[in-house]
């Protein structure tokens, strides 16, 4: 598929998914006799996670280390125990991380929603001779 079915598809711009090529999260898997870059539905797949991780802040580095894991994980075979083991623990250690974040996103959300509530209170509550101003409660 070229970029721009890959950026409809996954939701992403033209520009970050050739950012992400840049950095090295993505690769086109090939590209065509005119130079367009082709990529596979394991690109997309790819894509798709990075998109998901960016909002959590996660670094480039990061990014790259989780992408690889989870690769690894699929291409071990069932055979290798120890392996497994290995990178189902480096995921644990990611979603530790999720898990954390996702709290912090969470009160986050808890005081803006009572930021927003302050505010709806203050513009329903501003009679005139009254006070106007947030008046926290």
């Amino acid at each position: 598929m070229q970029i721009g079915v890959v950026a409809e598809r996954v939701g992403l711009s033209l520009r970050t998914i050739r950012y992400y090529e840049e950095v090295g999260l993505v690769a086109p898997a090939k590209r065509s006799a005119g130079g367009f870059r082709l990529y596979t539905e394991r690109d997309i797949q790819r894509l798709r996670l990075i998109k998901q991780m960016k909002p959590l802040d996660f670094s480039l580095e990061q990014m790259r280390d989780l992408l690889t894991t989870v690769e690894e994980l699929a291409a071990t075979p069932d055979g290798d125990a120890e392996r497994i083991g290995e990178l189902r623990d480096r995921l644990s250690m990611f979603q530790v991380i999720v898990d954390a974040r996702i709290a912090t996103l969470r009160e986050q959300l808890h005081r803006t929603e009572d930021f927003a509530q302050l505010l709806h209170s203050s513009v329903r509550e501003t009679t005139p001779g009254r006070p106007r101003g947030l008046q926290p409660g």
